[in-house]
């Protein structure tokens, strides 16, 4: 078995095999965190537009996301992980865009089994890919806006990497060098308040959950799903 790391919006774009698109700081966290609350499924998009027309045609009521890190005007929740921690999600739809998280779900075209991946549900990750018995394994790491790599992401690339290799990583030191970076510094800023310093919090609770996140092609759409042990 092959394993393979890459970054950002070209590695998405080579990604093949079994592929984890990794996003800590914020999408796939709060991903987790909105399936953790209930939801049935959710839409993963690329763009705003897309988002809010999926809204309004019915397929599904709420739409989450950020551009920017901030709320675009006409979503109903931002990008925060703690801020939707206390929200009853059950058994609606929800479609997300993101700046790098979902970009690199709508770039993963060479995947043969999807999943998006953060420190909250590394462990079922690993187990779900393993599941998949591909030759090849890809972990990419999408960064800041898809664009500049991050300590969060890379680590958590490395982190699912052990994990794969029958290693157990050390879940304690990743968080430090984490945030030991300077990437955190932006949830400490009063002029980002969109950014909540409980974000990192649960973002780096690794293992919070025990469920992959799964995306598959339903009607031309992106879908993600709890995906527990054993693919149920």
């Amino acid at each position: 078995m092959e394993i393979w790391i890459g970054s950002l919006f070209e590695g998405a774009q080579q990604a093949s095999g079994a592929v984890a698109v990794i996003d800590v700081f914020r999408a796939f966290t709060t991903a987790a965190v909105v399936l953790a609350n209930g939801a049935s499924r959710i839409i993963m998009v690329g763009s705003v537009e897309e988002a809010m027309k999926l809204r309004d045609d019915g397929v599904g009521p709420v739409c989450i996301g950020e551009v920017g890190g901030r709320t675009p005007p006409g979503f109903d929740f931002g990008n925060s992980p703690f801020e939707l921690s206390d929200i009853d999600f059950a058994g609606k739809a929800v479609i997300q865009r993101t700046s790098a998280g979902t970009q690199g779900i709508v770039a993963a075209r060479h995947a043969q089994g999807l999943y998006a991946a953060s420190f909250v549900t590394a462990s079922a990750t690993a187990a779900a890919l393993l599941a998949q018995r591909s030759d090849r394994i890809s972990l990419v790491a999408m960064g800041r806006e898809a664009k500049v790599r991050t300590d969060e992401d890379e680590l958590c690339a490395l982190h699912l990497r052990n994990l794969l290799e029958g290693r157990p990583g050390n879940s304690a030191a990743t968080r430090e060098v984490i945030l030991a970076g300077s990437d955190v510094l932006r949830f400490e800023d009063p002029t980002r308040p969109e950014l909540h310093p409980r974000d990192v919090d649960i973002a780096l609770d690794i293992d919070r959950y025990d469920f992959a996140i799964r995306v598959t092609s339903e009607d031309g759409l992106l879908v993600a799903r709890r995906e527990q042990a054993g693919g149920v």
